[in-house]
């Protein structure tokens, strides 16, 4: 079974720092580029940021540009967003998502993704 779990959300104050964890499951992640969403309540949901399948590729959306980093190891089958200076605008639930393409150096968070994560909850609380 296909499957993608989201770990590393939780309770941060303003200013701070948390790492998100996407690991999967019954396939292996190098052959799918990845992207993080993430959704608040009563707004729609947001891409915030892709990974192309080779890694070497990167995208954010502008509201988390130069705050939130994403990376991968493939060896780990995961893929990680590591999120700096965070705010109350920042709490969501975050998902990931994954979608097996030929490209090896391009994404979107645009792109429909097949496999999603069921989520994380970050809060940014002080």
């Amino acid at each position: 079974q296909l499957q993608l779990v989201e770990s590393g959300g939780g309770l941060v104050q303003p200013g701070g720092s948390l790492r998100l964890s996407c690991a999967a499951s019954g396939f292996t992640l190098d052959r799918y580029t990845i992207a993080w969403f993430r959704q608040a309540p009563g707004k729609e949901r947001e891409g915030i940021s892709c990974i192309s399948k080779g890694g070497g590729t990167t995208n954010y959306a502008d509201s988390v540009k130069g705050r939130f980093t994403i990376a991968r190891d493939n060896a780990k089958n995961t893929v990680y967003l590591e999120m700096n200076s965070l705010t109350p605008e920042d709490t969501a639930i975050y998902s990931c998502a994954a979608l097996r393409v030929a490209i090896l150096s391009m994404c979107d968070m645009a792109w429909r993704y097949t496999y999603w994560g069921q989520g994380t909850q970050v809060t940014v609380s002080s």
